[in-house]
């Protein structure tokens, strides 16, 4: 679609449906989302959803390799950081922050769905396949939610997406996954939430494994740092076979390790990363981020994944220009 057809349609679809200040923000980001390379699209949503967990200011920086804007931090509170134990990696739960802190702060996409907050999902979808995946619907949600809410506006369904539908998701769990969708003549706004906070982490399968890999890929790709940080979009072929799914396997039951100390450390100040995207039956596609030590992360959620040495090296060393 051009982008002359595509403002046409977002200003159809505003004056068409209830929307609130905050929905229309969220439209206005995704035309500036069509203007800019898929890098720029991925920071910006890093920044946001990263800060949400509990990484804001230098850890999120080291992260993404930029500077750090006072005005990019999520409004929502993660309660204590992440912290691994005997146990697992106990993911807290994100709430609203007391307003009386003060804070002033864009705010990530979020809902508020069964007590839980979903926030935008790391999987992508293209619009013209979000029909085939919607589900049940859940209900519809309300606009209570803005960079000033207390929280007393966690109420169920509230959002900061404006009034729009919500569905289950087919083929995921509705507790880790749900999608909004809106559809005006015959144009579809639709997006991903995911629900990765308020969880315990004790195994690669306790987060990956809501994704439902297993025998669902249609074709995978990989990309190195260097065109990854510069916009290049240098997809290369990644080989289905054993490699792949000996990596896949040994995920699963991967030993998660809490994801702030490592950030502290300076994880994120090394180049050594690949970038591997599967793209999944159902048309979605997954992102996973891979770290010469051996380390795996999958979303913002704060936590690591430390693959079996022999299955990891195997993929890494797959992966050559």
């Amino acid at each position: 679609m051009k982008e002359e057809q595509f403002r046409n349609q977002y200003k159809k679809a505003v004056d068409t449906m209830s929307s609130s200040r905050e929905m229309k923000q969220g439209l206005e980001g995704k035309m500036e989302q069509k203007r800019r390379p898929r890098k720029m699209v991925y920071i910006a949503a890093s920044v946001l959803v990263a800060a949400g967990i509990g990484l804001a200011g230098p850890s999120v920086m080291k992260q993404l390799g930029g500077t750090g804007s006072p005005n990019q931090v999520a409004q929502v509170d993660p309660g204590t950081p992440a912290a691994g134990n005997s146990a697992g990696v106990v993911i807290p739960k994100i709430e609203l922050p007391d307003k009386s802190s003060g804070a002033v702060a864009d705010m990530i996409g979020l809902v508020v769905y069964q007590g839980n907050i979903y926030t935008q999902a790391a999987i992508r979808m293209e619009a013209a396949d979000a029909a085939a995946l919607r589900g049940e619907k859940l209900g519809r949600t309300t606009s209570g939610i803005d960079e000033w809410s207390s929280k007393d506006a966690y109420t169920e369904l509230a959002s900061n997406i404006g009034e729009t539908d919500i569905y289950a998701v087919k083929g995921y769990d509705s507790g880790f996954l749900v999608m909004s969708y809106t559809e005006v003549d015959g144009q579809v706004f639709a997006e991903l939430y995911e629900h990765t906070n308020g969880i315990t982490v004790n195994s690669g399968a306790d987060l990956i494994g809501k994704l439902n890999l297993d025998g669902r890929i249609a074709s995978a790709q990989w990309e190195s740092f260097e065109s990854w940080n510069n916009g290049k979009q240098q997809y290369l072929p990644l080989p289905e076979g054993a490699a792949l799914d000996g990596f896949l396997s040994a995920l699963m039951t991967a030993k998660p390790l809490a994801a702030e100390p490592l950030i502290e450390q300076g994880i994120y100040d090394k180049e050594d990363r690949k970038l591997v995207y599967l793209q999944l039956e159902d048309k979605t596609r997954v992102e996973l981020t891979l770290f010469s030590q051996g380390l795996v992360r999958y979303s913002n959620a704060p936590v690591f994944f430390e693959v079996e040495p022999g299955a990891f090296q195997a993929l890494w060393d797959s992966m050559k220009p």
